[in-house]
């Protein structure tokens, strides 16, 4: 009986695919087909030049052919989700029309760093897999809208993930991730973020300083007891954050208190209302972002575009001009002019060793009456004590 239904399975797959390569046909469906191999039929002679879009979901796959962008050139969306897939072959960087890639409910473990290569792709889904991490060349696709990465074992995310410009949907929920790269806060186009779930024990100081971004979903990170100010009056989940604030009074009890537990490594020293001088470090920091954000940059960092062909003419033309000479940088210190920790909450001023925390406590908040069981905090951060002082959640 069982032998019966394969075969009859196996013909009904067989006359499928052959009407679809007789009728040139752009969408094929081998969803719930059983198959434990992916069909050979798809691979034969010239294969399906004109198919577009491939539903292989909720089938026994475990692996994918080495030759598919060979014989499936102009493939814009392929749907694997619910196999058994443990790898993808490298040579899925040559699918260059790919637009949609499901590989979410498989077993993947590691994830090649071919799929860089996929530069049409707009959506890209392993959700419920086994990733520990993710390739840094994820950050070339520049073209990428969703990118969904939830209910695996990530423990971080690439840093490169910024130059994924048209971002708008990131979705990392159930993971072991302790923090969010702050560099995602210059996705110029993301506009919901969901990382719920996870170990988180702070958010990017500029998190939520875009526009763009309107939706941020950190549910059930019970460490996370301080939500930047930024993100107030956004549309966030918070429920289940933070423990106890206990403790917390005070001048004192803003500027070290558990709310700030868990702050980025670059920050060295956290202000109070009674500083009446911002340190040196950080003045200078200040004055070299000034002066790079201003410079005309190249490819071997910032210069003047202006270029004379005399020897010495550049140098006087930079002295008459009233301007400072370029000056070479480590790409550790570049790297961090261009990313600043944060933004003065009050007057936008970039930072980059010091800030001067205020905290909000949620009870005082338009949000209160959304989240009533959880104790976290909106915390403003500002870059002087007068800022500190003057600035008002309301404002």
């Amino acid at each position: 009986m069982e032998t019966d239904f394969l075969l009859k399975m196996a013909t009904e797959l067989h006359e499928t695919i052959f009407v679809a390569k007789q009728e040139r046909h752009k969408n094929l469906f081998l969803n719930y087909k059983n198959l434990n191999i992916f069909p050979v039929e798809l691979l034969k002679d010239e294969g399906l030049l004109f198919l577009e879009r491939l539903y292989m979901k909720r089938n026994s796959l475990t692996c994918l052919p080495d030759n598919l962008a060979q014989k499936l050139p102009n493939l814009i969306e392929l749907y694997l989700h619910s196999n058994n897939i443990v790898i993808i072959p490298e040579a899925i960087g040559n699918l260059a029309r790919l637009q949609s890639l499901d590989l979410s409910d498989n077993a993947l473990q590691l994830l090649c760093p071919d799929i860089g290569r996929l530069r049409a792709l707009r959506h890209l889904r392993l959700s419920n897999n086994r990733l520990k991490y993710l390739p840094p060349e994820i950050g070339d696709l520049q073209e990428l809208e969703t990118l969904d990465v939830a209910m695996n074992q990530l423990m971080s995310l690439p840093d490169r993930l910024h130059r994924c410009v048209s971002l708008q949907n990131l979705t990392a929920d159930h993971n072991l991730l302790g923090r969010v790269p702050r560099q995602l806060c210059w996705l110029p186009r993301l506009n919901q973020l969901s990382m719920a779930a996870n170990r988180l024990t702070f958010l990017p100081l500029d998190l939520g300083r875009s526009r763009e971004l309107q939706f941020v979903f950190v549910d059930n990170n019970v460490e996370l007891k301080g939500l930047p100010s930024y993100l107030y009056n956004k549309v966030i989940g918070c429920s289940g954050c933070g423990l106890s604030l206990g403790g917390l009074e005070g001048a004192a009890g803003e500027a070290s208190g558990e709310a700030l537990v868990g702050l980025p490594a670059e920050v060295k020293v956290i202000g109070s209302k009674a500083d009446g001088v911002v340190p040196l470090e950080e003045l200078a920091m200040r004055t070299l972002h000034r002066f790079y954000r201003h410079w005309p940059a190249g490819e071997d960092g910032p210069r003047h575009t202006l270029t004379p062909s005399r020897p010495g003419a550049k140098l006087r033309l930079i002295l008459d001009l009233g301007l400072l000479p370029p000056i070479a940088l480590p790409k550790s210190l570049l790297d961090l002019l261009q990313f600043p920790v944060g933004h003065c909450h009050r007057c936008s001023q970039a930072m980059f060793t010091i800030i001067y925390p205020k905290r909000f406590p949620l009870r005082d908040t338009a949000l209160a009456g959304v989240h009533r069981r959880t104790t976290v905090s909106f915390v403003a951060y500002c870059c002087s004590s007068r800022c500190l002082q003057t600035f008002d959640l309301q404002g």
